[in-house]
This record gives structure tokens, C-alpha cells and sequence, in this order.
């Protein structure tokens, strides 16, 4: 009769062992189904994990290094890149996106193309709610990385140039470029040089003339000479700033044709917006200021968007090479996030008479642009 038992026992725990291994097997087939249809992919990021998504290059120059070391896997029979053309920004902006989102972005069959836009599963293309419009060397990389961190804010990482160069393509071309959002996150893009483009406005009031429009400036006279450093790192023959920003040396007058001078002439350029925005769509960030305080300025940026205050001091610490703050070490990263080599460079040595030409020319556009915007950025 013990024995009996024993038996009974014995078989109960046998079999009680090939329930939960069954029933362990269907919770992993579950999960793997699931993850293999792109469900997983579905639910709400948490705080930096965005970043996987969107490809694991913190600026625009590590995406460029990457698709060039990748393309003669990804384009056998294409010669290598040298003259850049419209045609071939184009194609780079197109393999942006999709090596970043191929997965996840896929369209389905039948999608429509009359402007609406395309749900599935996964969340939703739409055109940016948001987009950072100015100016190059301002200091836009920087906000983009740092609001990229935000759990509701989706961002294409290059820059579409969409509104300036590739308009013939069309706006569903660009809300296809766009990542998918779930309810309640934002959809932006940075392209600086919509902000100097005299067609740029009108054509994003006819996308959606509620659009909020993020500028940030910095003292045009930094920015001129931040803007011929990039260049000059790029063509090592270039003349010297000097020649380049004044027509005669003897007279001092400035080359405003140059445009690393009329990117400055900020006044102008807003004046050329706010024909199709009215000033409440927009908000002006100090550069500056992103440098000194970056959790203050974040602290705008992200009232202006309608977001929860995430984004804080707790975020940063400032790095000392490179001159400006970086992101602390996000969790599963083995180093913290700072911008490129590309960025913060050193300057070259400017004659200071050059630069308080600039400053004495530059003074009534600053005073005018301080108007304007209701701001006083503290330039002169």
C-alpha cells in the first residue's frame, strides 16, 4: 500500500513537471511570435531606448561614415561618392531611413496616398508636428540629440532637406521618411537650412500652417566663423575668412552674398516667415544658452511641445574637451553620448578688427531681430 503511494506520488510529479514544461513552451512560442510579427515593437519606449531605433550614431556625420563603409555591400555595382549632387542627397537620405527603419517602418500593401496618414500596428506615419528650421551652426544638432531622449518625441535622425531641395518629390516622399509615432508622441525634423530658404515657409504652411517651428540662433559673428571652420575642414585650400566676409579690405565693407555672413541676417529671414506664421508658432533658442544651461533651455523647448518635463539637469554633464554638455551614460550604454568630432572645433585665428566689423555691421539686424522675437540675446 506505501508502495502504491510512492507510485501515485511519483507519477502526480511527473506529470505535474510536463504541464509546467508545457506550458513554459507556450509562453516562449508566445513571446517569439509576437516579436517575430513586430508586436514587441509597438509598446512605449522607455527613456533612451529610442536611440536602438533610431540607429546607434549619435550625429548626422557617423550615419554618412557608415552608409559610405556599407554601400559596397548595399550598392555593389555603384562608383564611390565624390561630387555630391542633388540626386545623390537624395538617395542618401532615402538609405537613412530606411537602414534605420526598415524593420519597423515597412509599409503595407494598399497603403493610400492622398496625404492621409497610414496606421498599422505599429504606430503611425505622420508629418512632423515639429521641426527645427534654423540655423546651420547653431546649435540644432545639439537640440535634436538631447530631445531625442524624450519618450514622446520621434525624430528622423538626418536631415530630410525636404522643403528646400527634394519638394518635387512630393509630401507623401516626406511623411514616409518620417519614423512611426503611437498616440500622444511628437513627430519632428531638423533641416537649418529652411530657415534662409525664401520657398521654405509657404511650402510648410501648405503641409500644415500650424507646424511649431524651433530656431536656434547664436551671435552671428561665432557663427560665421563656427560656419567657415566646418568648411574649412572640409577644403583646407580655402581663402581666409577675411577675404571672404569683406568686399575690400581698405573700405571694410562686408560680402553679404557670403553665406556664412547672410545666415546671420536673422531679422531678414523671420520677416520672410512670419508672411505665412504668425510669431506665437514659433520659439527662438538661445545657442548660447544650450551651452551654459542646457537643462533651462531644454525646459522651454519642451513647454513649447506640450511635453512633460523629462528631459533635465540629470541628463547632462559638461564636457571639458569639447566645450559643451553632453548626455550622461545612458543605462546599457558603456560610454555617455556626446556629439561627433564635427563638432566643436577649434576656431582660426581672427584679425579682431575683422570681427568688430562684423559686430558693427551686424548690430542693427541683431536690435531688429531682438524685436521681433520679444528676446534680447545679449549680443552687443
Amino acid at each position: 500500500m506505501g508502495c502504491s503511494g510512492c507510485r501515485v506520488r511519483f507519477n502526480f510529479g511527473k506529470a505535474l513537471s510536463k504541464v509546467s514544461v508545457f506550458f513554459t513552451m507556450v509562453l516562449i512560442f508566445t513571446y517569439f511570435f509576437y516579436c517575430l510579427t513586430g508586436f514587441c515593437d509597438s509598446v512605449p519606449r522607455t527613456l533612451y531606448s529610442q536611440r536602438a531605433l533610431d540607429g546607434e550614431y549619435d550625429t548626422l556625420d557617423d550615419r554618412r561614415r557608415i552608409l559610405e563603409e556599407r554601400r559596397p555591400r548595399l550598392f555593389p555595382d555603384a562608383p564611390p561618392q565624390r561630387n555630391r549632387t542633388a540626386s545623390a542627397d537624395a538617395q542618401q537620405v532615402d538609405a537613412a531611413g530606411q537602414l534605420a527603419q526598415r524593420m519597423l517602418d515597412s509599409e503595407p500593401e494598399g497603403a493610400p496616398s492622398n496625404g492621409i496618414p497610414v496606421s498599422n500596428t505599429f504606430g503611425t506615419k505622420r508629418f512632423p508636428q515639429a521641426i527645427i528650421i534654423g540655423v546651420k551652426k547653431g546649435g540644432t544638432r545639439a537640440l535634436l540629440e538631447f530631445l531625442r531622449i524624450h519618450p514622446d518625441v520621434r525624430a528622423f535622425g538626418a536631415e530630410p532637406h525636404f522643403f528646400d531641395r527634394f519638394y518635387d518629390r512630393g509630401l507623401e516622399w516626406y511623411r514616409n521618411l518620417m519614423p512611426r509615432t503611437l498616440d500622444g508622441q511628437i513627430t519632428m525634423e531638423k533641416t537649418p537650412s529652411y530657415f534662409v530658404t525664401k520657398e521654405a515657409p509657404g511650402r510648410v504652411c501648405t503641409m500644415n500652417c500650424r507646424t511649431k517651428l524651433i530656431v536656434v540662433v547664436r551671435d552671428p559673428v561665432t557663427r560665421a566663423v563656427s560656419d567657415y571652420t566646418q568648411t574649412l575642414s572640409k577644403n583646407p585650400g580655402l581663402p581666409s575668412f577675411q577675404s571672404l566676409a569683406l568686399k575690400n579690405s581698405s573700405t571694410g565693407l562686408i560680402d553679404t552674398t557670403w553665406s556664412a555672413v547672410r545666415i546671420g541676417l536673422y531679422a531678414k529671414h523671420l520677416e520672410n516667415w512670419l508672411q505665412h506664421f504668425s510669431l506665437s508658432h514659433f520659439l527662438f533658442v538661445s545657442g548660447e544658452r544650450l551651452v551654459s544651461d542646457p537643462a533651462g533651455e531644454m525646459g522651454r523647448v519642451q513647454d513649447f511641445l506640450g511635453l512633460k518635463r523629462v528631459v533635465s539637469d540629470k541628463h547632462f554633464y559638461f564636457n571639458q574637451t569639447k566645450g559643451f554638455p553632453c548626455l550622461k551614460k545612458p543605462e546599457g550604454s558603456s560610454r555617455p553620448r556626446c556629439l561627433g568630432k564635427s563638432k566643436g572645433r577649434p576656431h582660426p585665428q581672427i584679425p579682431s578688427e575683422v570681427l568688430q566689423r562684423l559686430r558693427d555691421f551686424y548690430r542693427p539686424f541683431n536690435q531688429r531681430f531682438y524685436q521681433m522675437s520679444g528676446q534680447d540675446f545679449g549680443w552687443d
